[in-house]
């Protein structure tokens, strides 16, 4: 059997951030060095400077004159910016995903929508962002728009660190009811439903921000 390729040692140290970021595990305003992250994962500083400047590049990460490193501290204008691009993006690949969504993928978002509702009770907001995330990537692609769908991944990047800060507070106000309506538009191919209830899911985030 062929050998798997080898990840270069700066795209694996880029993809390890890039979701400790996605999934709020480095808080808005934390800062680090270059150096730091090196030991932490055991390599030279070579590779997580590319890492950390293909992540600035991203906007994930905030690169100073001095080196220091940082995830950005969003206020809530910047966050209800996201959130709205959010909206548009989200809805755009949920109409394109819909014709080839099947039975098997309905099951499969069905337990993930349990999974999230596990972390619920649970009050963990690390465990409900990447489930959550989960939910709508599976969804989204079957929508084979890999352009928009990286658009998007870029949103929930920028979010982060800053909607970890907002869940770690307000999760146990959270519900997966607008999922399971997601998931009952899906069975009954009802594209106004679909859009309608996938807006309103990412209303729901607006308004839990605003409250």
């Amino acid at each position: 059997m062929p050998r798997e390729p080898l990840v270069p040692v700066h795209e694996s140290i880029y993809r390890s951030l890039r979701q400790m970021i996605m999934f709020g595990e480095i808080a808005p305003g934390c800062s680090f060095t270059i150096r730091g992250i090196a030991n932490d994962f055991k390599v030279s500083m070579t590779p997580v400077r590319e890492a950390t400047r293909r992540l600035a590049a991203e906007g994930a990460f905030l690169l100073s004159s001095s080196g220091r490193i940082s995830a950005p501290e969003l206020n809530n204008d910047r966050i209800e910016e996201l959130l709205s691009l959010r909206g548009l993006l989200e809805c755009e690949l949920a109409i394109r995903a819909l014709p080839r969504v099947h039975t098997a993928l309905i099951e499969r978002l069905s337990l993930i929508n349990g999974s999230i509702d596990e972390m619920i009770v649970e009050e963990n907001s690390v465990g409900y962002m990447k489930k959550n995330i989960e939910f709508h990537r599976t969804f989204y692609l079957r929508s084979q728009a890999p352009s928009i769908l990286a658009i998007l991944e870029n949103v929930w990047l920028r979010c982060g660190p800053t909607m970890r800060i907002l869940y770690d507070k307000k999760i146990r106000h959270r519900t997966t009811y607008n999922h399971r309506l997601i998931l009952s538009s899906l069975r009954d191919q009802s594209k106004d439903s679909l859009i309608s209830v996938v807006r309103a899911d990412v209303t729901s985030g607006m308004e839990m921000l605003l409250a």
